[in-house]
């Protein structure tokens, strides 16, 4: 599968709130929502949908939000907006019914992401596709190697899903190839923090699946190979070149290292 020069991929950012409740950045910073508090001098999500729009597999971004106007306000996205390049929809109670709710009347395929990935740039974006689209995966994730975000910063990134061949970080950005793939946002219910909650694994791929996870004897094609058989779909680990797709904006920490890696490639 590849994209032809007329088609192109819809963008989804992921802004809503968590429960409806404050995030504490945003309460320090004295904004209603997390996404829009600023690092390195611009609001986390002007970053995530600058980089979206300079990507030229990126056709339309639709940002999924409870509250839309504080991010409509942002300069940047009001252009975005005017150039009907941007659209808003209603964020849902929780992250997979927000990503339905964000899909609706979509072209597929679909890049989800977050509005807290600031580091993320357009050829990261580019990356990720194509090799989604090499693989012909009906739906994927992104990972980034340990070693490579560890290198970006040793304080970007704690957790680690640990395959038979190495250790690899989340990075928050899916591939949804069709329609039919968008039951695989359905192990993402309930936030898809596997390394934090294990049974989540056990519930979305099976016990025996959970056992490889944890014991480390299955590498990762192999792991999403047989999640991607249980669900009827080709299930692809997409790995990023850049350390820096895995650390996103979750908390003071990462607010720091991101503020101060942006600011160095500025």
């Amino acid at each position: 599968m590849s994209l032809n020069e007329n088609q192109k991929v819809t963008a989804l950012v992921l802004a809503g709130k968590r429960s409806g409740a404050l995030d504490p950045l945003a309460e320090a910073a004295g904004v209603a929502q997390k996404c829009v508090v600023p690092v390195a001098g611009k609001p986390l999500i002007e970053h995530v949908v600058t980089a979206l729009a300079h990507c030229p597999e990126v056709s339309s971004i639709r940002v999924v939000a409870h509250e839309p106007d504080e991010i409509a306000a942002i300069d940047a996205v009001a252009a975005l907006v005017a150039q009907g390049r941007l659209t808003f929809r209603t964020g849902a109670h929780n992250l997979v019914d927000s990503i339905f709710a964000g899909a609706e009347g979509a072209s597929f395929p679909l890049v989800v992401t977050t509005a807290d990935n600031c580091l993320w740039r357009a050829e990261d974006y580019s990356e990720f596709i194509a090799k989604a689209l090499s693989a012909g995966a009906d739906a994927g994730a992104a990972l980034a190697r340990k070693e490579d975000v560890q290198a970006a910063d040793p304080r970007g990134q704690a957790k680690f899903y640990q395959f038979a061949d190495g250790g690899f970080s989340n990075c928050n950005t899916y591939w949804v190839g069709s329609e039919k793939a968008l039951k695989a946002a359905e192990v993402m219910r309930g936030g898809g923090q596997f390394v934090k909650h294990p049974m989540r694994i056990a519930q979305a791929f099976g016990f025996m699946n959970l056992i490889r996870f944890y014991l480390g004897n299955g590498t990762r094609e192999k792991l999403f190979g047989q999640v991607g058989r249980r669900m009827g779909l080709k299930m692809e680990p997409v790995v990023m070149s850049s350390g820096t797709c895995a650390i996103d904006v979750d908390n003071r920490r990462t607010w720091e290292v991101t503020d101060r890696l942006l600011r160095e490639r500025s």
